[in-house]
C-alpha cells in the first residue's frame, strides 16, 4: 500500500511543480490512472489515497472491476478501442469515452446511454501524426465529426485525445502536442463545453503538460510494469 501511495503522491507532485513551471493554473491538469490488468484490489488503495479516475482498455476485465468496486465513488474511462458489439456496455457502465473516432459509435453510444444516467462524455481520438496501423480520425475531419456529435442527445463532447508517435525525439513529441493543443483550442473556440485535452502518459506527461495536456493517462509510472503480456494500444 505504502509503495503505491508514495508513487501517486510522487505523480500528483509531478503534475502541479509542472503546472507552476509552465504558469498553468493549479489544478487545471487531472490525473486518469490507466488500470488495465491491474486487480481490483491495488484501484481499493489508489482509491483509498485519493484517486478517483480510472481508465480501462478492456471491456470484460473492466466490467469485472467495476462490478467489485461499486461501493466506491470511481470515475470509469474507456480508453480502448471499440468495436460496434461493445458499445452497449461501455454506454452502460462508463462516465467517460476517450476513443471515439467514428460517427456510428457515437450513435451507438448516445442510442445505448439510459436516460437516467448524466449524458457520457466524450473525446475524440485524433491521429495526431497520420500513423497507418493507429486508431483516430485525420485533424481535418475533427470538426465535421465534432459537428455531427455535439448534435447527440445522450453524450457530451468534452474534447480530444490523441497517442503521438513513438519516438526519442523530444521535438517531434513536442510539435504533436502543439499541434494537438492548436486543434483543442480551434475546438474549445466553437464548443464552449470543450474543456479536455487527453494526452500525455508515463514517460512524457511533463512535455504534455507544458503543451496544454488537461488530463494524463498514467499506468506503469503509478503501478509498474505489468507482468502480463498482452496488446495494450500504447495508452499510458
Amino acid at each position: 500500500m505504502q509503495t503505491l501511495k508514495n508513487r501517486l503522491i510522487t505523480i500528483e507532485d509531478l503534475i502541479r511543480n509542472t503546472e507552476k513551471q509552465f504558469n498553468r493554473p493549479r489544478q487545471s491538469v487531472s490525473l486518469l490512472a490507466v488500470s488495465k490488468t491491474w486487480p481490483a484490489s491495488l484501484l481499493r488503495q489508489l482509491a483509498e489515497a485519493g484517486q478517483q479516475r480510472f481508465g480501462e482498455n478492456y471491456l470484460q476485465e473492466a466490467l469485472t472491476k467495476i462490478k467489485q468496486c461499486a461501493d466506491l465513488d470511481l470515475e470509469w474511462h474507456f480508453i480502448g478501442p471499440i468495436q460496434s458489439n461493445k458499445t452497449r456496455d461501455i454506454a452502460l457502465h462508463f462516465d467517460w469515452v476517450h476513443t471515439v473516432d467514428r460517427l456510428k459509435i457515437a450513435q451507438r453510444l448516445s442510442n445505448q446511454r439510459p436516460d437516467d444516467l448524466a449524458p457520457l462524455n466524450i473525446c475524440i481520438q485524433v491521429n495526431i501524426d497520420d500513423e497507418a496501423t493507429k486508431s483516430g480520425i485525420a485533424a481535418n475531419a475533427l470538426l465535421p465529426l465534432a459537428a455531427e456529435i455535439a448534435q447527440l442527445p445522450h453524450l457530451n463532447l468534452r474534447g480530444l485525445m490523441i497517442i503521438p508517435a513513438k519516438t526519442d525525439n523530444v521535438d517531434q513529441q513536442q510539435a504533436s502536442f502543439h499541434k494537438a493543443h492548436v486543434l483543442f483550442e480551434h475546438l474549445s473556440s466553437i464548443y464552449p463545453g470543450i474543456d479536455t485535452l487527453s494526452m500525455g502518459m508515463s514517460g512524457d506527461m511533463t512535455l504534455a503538460i507544458a503543451e496544454g495536456s488537461t488530463m494524463v493517462r498514467v499506468g506503469s509510472a503509478l503501478f509498474g510494469q505489468r507482468a502480463t503480456t498482452r496488446h495494450e494500444g500504447n495508452v499510458n
